[in-house]
């Protein structure tokens, strides 16, 4: 029991996943974690509380989403971000001896994880940079489509929030080029989008957050591995409890930046 708790709360896992770690029964986890009340695990929009939208495309390729996950980079030697990100609050306060110009999270910059998520498989792809411009958004989506043109998936459409990078020329002359119709989301409702603000959970529980890395370095270093894990191995409950990766045509190598 203390190993589903353990997983349970510093991972943030379901039963599926946690049954599978385990190989114990998912319905014996689920019975150990309403036991210790920690069966709920909230699956509401934290900006609108609003439920997500429940909707998938028929096919792999038909629509990918894309957006950007912000994250404070680790100082050398570790620091607080592996503990989570509400315990990184006070990082975000100026204090009388720590004016806000001087903030440890300005001084050490942010990491931009770049993600694109097929709708129909939920498979992942990522690329970690150091800004969210539209030169480099169109570069990860142009590295993405052939990624899964790879792999016997042709991208038809792409989702993406309002965000600047996104609703910019070069951006929809990267589309025409790709043959990618470019969708957006509804202003000011994230949750149209809400596969790919799911997923950025499960990569900070699961990478980002997951333990003390002495290092952005290390932690970079780290996603490949985590993304592999996600889209091969990773059992996903919309998807019959399938990792992403059976959804596809063909088997899916290591490659992510």
């Amino acid at each position: 029991m203390k190993k589903i708790v353990h997983l349970r709360i510093k991972k943030r896992l379901g039963p599926v996943q946690i049954a599978g770690r385990l190989q114990m029964p998912a319905s014996t986890v689920h019975a150990v974690l309403v036991r210790c009340r920690l069966n709920r695990l909230s699956h509401v929009d934290v900006k609108t509380g609003e439920p997500a939208r429940r909707y998938e495309h028929d096919r792999p390729g038909s629509l990918i989403h894309v957006d950007v996950k912000k994250l404070g980079n680790i100082p050398d030697g570790g620091g607080w971000r592996f503990v989570g990100r509400q315990q990184g609050d006070w990082n975000r306060r100026a204090t009388p001896d720590k004016p806000r110009s001087r903030r440890r999270d300005v001084i050490l910059g942010h990491a931009f994880v770049h993600t694109v998520i097929d709708d129909h498989s939920r498979v992942a792809y990522a690329e970690i940079h150091d800004d969210e411009k539209a030169v480099t958004a169109i570069g990860v989506l142009q590295r993405a489509v052939s990624w899964f043109a790879d792999h016997g998936v042709t991208v038809e459409r792409v989702l993406s929030d309002n965000g600047s990078a996104y609703k910019s020329h070069a951006w929809r002359h990267a589309c025409a080029e790709l043959g990618v119709k470019p969708k957006f989301t509804r202003p000011r409702r994230p949750q149209t989008n809400g596969k790919i603000e799911r997923f950025h959970r499960t990569l900070a529980d699961g990478w980002a957050y997951s333990r003390h890395y002495r290092s952005e370095a290390a932690r970079r270093a780290a996603l490949p591995a985590w993304l592999h894990f996600y889209n091969q191995h990773r059992p996903h409950t919309a998807i019959g409890k399938l990792p992403p990766a059976s959804r596809l045509s063909s088997n899916l190598p290591g490659h992510y930046n």
